[in-house]
């Protein structure tokens, strides 16, 4: 028996999770279910499949090297009686036992039914796809067509209020498998773009909104940008910038409890007063001649 880690091309200080890789790899490009009748293929899966009960074997990894055990298992200096060639005594083909802590040996080499050809069953692999999404579009929810790297096109329902870095599972969508396998799956990250008025905090979408020095002084009722359009709102006379109003139901859909409607965040708007970009001349007038009624310093709650 060849060294594992050369017979798998790994080095000795490859981690469990690479091993692995490599192995699941190498075993769907030989596995002799997708080469039947090739003879160097099905050599090739017995070699990495003992090489893979070694290495995927922690405690037995260890004794191989600290030389306890030979390449194929047996302990030094001592030889196991085999059955036949490529089994060992109460053992599984191929040089391995598929009884061990391995996930995907027990998913890739399914049960062994009386003295009958073994069902192999591989699932396929995940496919991954970042998904980016308008901030509205994201907000409201809905279908969306995405075009996987394969070239396989899917449309999409993207939930209201999905947020960013969400994942979103397609089960069964991924690549197929082999042996009758079942297919992977495709994971759906959600990367929102930002939008040049609103933002979002939790389920509340904040906008500051401009108004009129008019407006502001004598109070107006004045259109409002939402996510679902324009609603009315009023400014109440004598209004400020910075000053907040809120329009409740306007946010972002919360995540709904089961059995329950799904509740809405809301719409905070930060009022900041305008003046016109260009010189007004009767503004500035006005303004000479205005005399406050009662005198105010606007900084007079600014300490520094």
């Amino acid at each position: 028996m060849r060294d594992p880690y050369e017979v798998l091309g790994v080095p000795k200080t490859a981690t469990a999770a690479e091993i692995k890789s490599v192995f699941r790899k190498q075993a769907k490009q030989c596995h002799p279910d997708t080469h039947p009748g090739d003879a160097k293929k099905a050599a090739k899966f017995r070699d990495i499949s003992a090489a893979h009960e070694i290495l995927s074997d922690k405690e037995k990894r260890a004794q191989y090297d600290r030389g306890e055990i030979n390449a194929d298992g047996t302990q030094k200096a001592q030889q196991r009686a085999y059955t036949h060639a490529g089994q060992r005594a109460g053992g599984a083909p191929f040089g391995f036992d598929t009884g061990g802590n391995d996930d995907f040996l027990s998913e890739f080499f399914g049960g062994l039914r009386g003295a009958g050809r073994r069902q192999t069953r591989v699932r396929g692999e995940d496919v991954r796809y970042r998904l980016n999404m308008a901030f509205i579009d994201a907000a409201r929810g809905g279908k969306e067509r995405v075009t996987l790297s394969n070239g396989k096109t899917l449309d999409v329902a993207i939930p209201a209020g999905v947020q960013e870095g969400q994942q979103i599972r397609l089960r069964r969508q991924g690549e197929p498998g082999l042996g009758g396998g079942p297919a992977g799956d495709v994971l759906i990250e959600i990367s929102i773009l930002p939008h040049p008025h609103f933002q979002r905090e939790g389920d509340d979408i904040h906008l500051t909104l401009p108004v009129s020095l008019q407006e502001a002084v004598l109070g107006a009722k004045i259109a409002v940008p939402t996510i679902d359009g324009p609603v009315t709102m009023t400014v109440r006379k004598g209004s400020n910038s910075g000053d907040k109003l809120r329009l409740a139901g306007k946010g972002v859909v919360k995540s709904a409890a089961k059995g329950k409607a799904a509740e809405r965040g809301d719409q905070i708007v930060t009022l900041q007063v305008r003046v016109p970009d260009k010189p007004d001349a009767a503004l500035a007038a006005f303004i000479e001649k205005w005399t406050p009624e009662h005198i105010y310093d606007p900084r007079a709650r600014l300490k520094i």
